[in-house]
Formats: structure tokens, C-alpha cells, sequence
């Protein structure tokens, strides 16, 4: 499953990445628990968010690529709200949430960031991240405009920092499943955005 490495930044610049060679990454009995301590080993000793984040985009790709439990661990989108989330881990304090997430075809989402960093594997289906930034305006200071967009399939990977802003819509015949990985969220910097309103409200 090679693919693209994507970098989003909080301005919405976005950018290809170095990527791993698929044979540099292939281990026999790869779970889920070892791509865990070796994602808290980078959190503990690696505080350059630059360095970090390629850092784990590359233990994500070493999981896709050896995890067969993981490409299988997702729920059918929900027929009411067209998405569904399955959560595979999230333990108290340790900083880290990793689950699947599928969306039905033409689910999209709200506009919003995270307030932490991210890293998202697409696993099936095809994936439409569209990329926003705040633009200085006196009146609406949380007024947004669109930076760009790219499509993602199976075995891309895209990263992004905390203030990143983006909404993702399944396109394609099939749903869209992905493997999320984040942080710690900082609730206070974590917002929806409305681009009629100019508003942004905690998310």
C-alpha cells in the first residue's frame, strides 16, 4: 500500500513529503501495541514538531503496511449521520487517540482544526481534503479562505499541526475509511468554522 505523505501547515500551505520505501518497512508481528510504544518513544524524545511529525507519518505507513487487524478494525458509516468512529485506543493520560473513521460517499464535514497534531492513513475509498487559513480582517477576525485541495486513496498519508484548518468529503462510489492518529487536544484552540458568519466556535 505505498502512497503519498502529505504536510498540511496552519496557514494552509500543503506540500508532498519524503516517504518511506515500503521493503524499509515490512516487520513480521508488527501489532498495534508495538507502533504505540514506538510512538510515545518520538513524543518523549523528539520536541521539533518538524522532525515529529515525519517521524510518526513514517510508524503509521509501518503499520498499514503490516497490520492486517488494523485495515479490518472499521464500523459501516452510520445510516443517519453517514460517518462512524471506532475507537482502538485512548487510555488516560497518555496523549494519544488512534481509531478508524468511515464516511459514507458525499459526507463531508464541517470546517474545522484539531488543536493538536494529526496524522490520518486513508485505508479504502477516496478521501477530498479541502485546506482554509485565517485571513487578517478587521470586522471578522475569524473570517477564513480556502488555500487549496487535494484528493486522497488508499495508502496516502497526511499530517497536520494543531491549527490546521480543513473539512474532508468522501467522493467515489465507495466509503471512505481512514486510521486517525492524534495528540492531545487542547480544547481552547479547537474550533468550527462557519464561512457565511465569519465566526468560529469551540468544536
Amino acid at each position: 500500500m505505498q502512497g503519498k505523505d502529505w504536510f498540511v501547515a496552519g496557514d494552509g500551505e500543503h506540500q508532498i513529503c519524503k516517504s518511506a520505501r515500503i521493503w524499509d518497512l515490512l516487520r513480521d508481528n508488527y501489532r498495534l501495541y508495538r507502533f504505540l510504544t514506538e510512538v510515545e518513544d518520538v513524543l518523549n524524545n523528539v520536541e521539533d514538531e518538524s522532525t515529529r511529525l515525519p517521524e510518526i507519518r513514517m510508524l503509521v505507513r509501518r503499520l498499514i503496511i503490516n497490520s492486517y487487524w488494523v485495515n479490518s478494525q472499521f464500523l459501516e458509516p452510520d445510516s443517519k449521520t453517514g460517518t462512524s468512529v471506532l475507537l482502538l485506543y485512548d487510555e488516560l493520560g497518555f496523549p494519544l487517540t488512534v481509531q478508524t473513521v468511515t464516511f459514507a460517499p458525499g459526507t463531508i464535514s464541517n470546517i474545522h482544526n484539531h488543536g493538536t497534531w494529526g496524522v490520518v492513513a486513508v485505508l479504502k475509498g477516496e478521501e477530498k481534503n479541502t485546506f482554509w487559513r485565517r485571513s487578517s480582517h478587521p470586522e471578522f477576525p475569524d473570517q477564513i479562505e480556502k488555500t487549496g485541495e487535494i484528493n486522497l486513496f488508499p495508502g496516502d498519508i497526511i499530517s497536520f499541526t494543531p491549527d490546521t484548518i480543513h473539512c474532508v468529503q468522501a467522493v467515489g462510489e465507495e466509503p471512505t475509511v481512514t486510521l486517525n492518529i492524534y495528540g492531545e487536544t487542547d480544547p481552547k484552540k479547537r474550533f468550527e468554522f462557519d464561512i457565511i458568519n465569519h465566526i468560529a466556535k469551540k468544536f
